[in-house]
């Protein structure tokens, strides 16, 4: 939660240390994090953010003022699809488009049904969209994950069939529902992208060995 200031100083560095590719987002209120007694800002939209990251590119402060370089800044914006009217969702992603966002990440989607309707939905748009895949560890993940967390819903499937298990078992339904959602969205999207759940690094590699067999099989 920087100010406006704060916050094109912090892309100034990223340019100066050579890091060019950034994921504009709003983020979540300060009071779901740890430290719920801090103040949010608001000093830029995820829109705003993303002018003004594409204007460093051309040398330009957010003020409208000439700097000495040029960044080089890759820049991605974020897409929750998981909300009641889905066309309204895609024209805000429309809009972070026409502000310049390179590449799309989507929350972390846990309905293959919806995973084809937003590949219908977005299939007009030129840039590349990477569905994002979390897979559950265990009931109480998941139920925390669709209670607690802004911007993530899970199916009523999917949590009547995590509920109640822990530990092992657990990590196996995860990986089995996560390897459904990817079969889902292999044939609709240029890229997927994996979110390790509580360094559960192993999960990561099921998966990511399940996508490469999938897409040696389709070569």
């Amino acid at each position: 939660d920087r100010n406006l200031i704060g916050t094109q100083s912090h892309m100034m560095g990223l340019d100066a240390l050579g890091i060019d590719h950034v994921l504009a987002v709003t983020g979540d209120p300060a009071r779901f994090g740890d430290l719920p007694d801090s103040s949010s800002v608001y000093d830029l939209t995820s829109f705003e953010m993303i002018r003004m990251i594409k204007q460093l590119n051309e040398g330009v402060s957010f003020s409208g003022k000439a700097l000495k370089q040029k960044a080089n800044f890759i820049t991605g914006a974020a897409f929750n699809p998981n909300v009641k009217y889905l066309d309204k969702a895609v024209q805000r992603l429309e809009r972070k488009i026409e502000y310049g966002a390179d590449y799309i990440m989507t929350q972390p989607v846990y309905n293959p049904d919806l995973i084809i309707q937003i590949a219908e939905a977005t299939r007009h748009l030129s840039v590349p969209i990477f569905i994002g895949i979390m897979p559950l560890a265990s009931g109480r993940n998941a139920e925390y994950l669709h209670n607690e967390v802004p911007g993530i819903q899970l199916s009523d499937e999917v949590r009547k069939r995590m509920a109640g298990l822990e530990g092992e078992a657990g990590r196996e339904e995860g990986v089995r529902i996560a390897e459904e959602l990817l079969e889902a969205a292999l044939p609709h999207f240029k890229g997927i992208y994996l979110i390790t759940p509580f360094l559960s690094y192993d999960m990561t590699v099921k998966l990511t060995r399940y996508v490469w067999q999938k897409t040696s099989v389709a070569r």
